[in-house]
């Protein structure tokens, strides 16, 4: 999956999150040359009225900076009703805003803090207009940078 790499208030889940039962290994070619994987995923337990975006990625090496950003798409009243993230929440600053037509989710890693090596998994809630919702213009963007000060990226859509 393809995309691009964004008032701090940590929110609590709106229901109970859900990791998605199994992520998909990262191709061969990829595993081998890259510090950093992710995919987006549409939570299966989205419905009619409620949806859940998650953003799993996987860090080869432990982390000393991390910004995760999700964007939704506004497709019809979409409102935030809360994230979370597989890691401690005092390890992030958390902010969700509204700007040029996206819901924007943002987890930045605190100074001082890391991220260990292995799967990961943010995720941001929210309500939308009754009916199926169309994940296609959605994205992601997972920054980082390992304790040896290489940069990591990737990032990705929902389509």
């Amino acid at each position: 999956m393809t995309g691009t790499p964004a008032s701090a208030s940590a929110t609590a889940p709106h229901h109970a999150p859900s990791l998605p039962a199994k992520s998909p290994a990262p191709p061969p070619a990829a595993a081998a040359d890259a510090e950093l994987w992710s995919d987006g995923s549409v939570d299966p337990g989205s419905h009619t009225y409620w949806a859940q975006s998650n953003v799993t990625f996987k860090a080869r090496k432990e982390l000393s900076a991390l910004t995760v950003e999700l964007r939704v798409a506004q497709t019809g009243d979409v409102a935030d009703t809360g994230n979370w993230r597989s890691l401690p929440a005092d390890d992030f600053t958390a902010s969700v805003a509204e700007r040029d037509g996206f819901l924007i989710y943002r987890w930045v890693l605190k100074p001082g803090r890391t991220v260990p090596a292995g799967e990961h998994v943010f995720a941001g809630q929210y309500d939308h207009a009754t009916g199926a919702r169309d994940a296609g213009g959605d994205s992601y963007s997972v920054t980082g940078r390992t304790i040896t000060g290489q940069q990591a990226a990737s990032s990705g859509d929902f389509a």
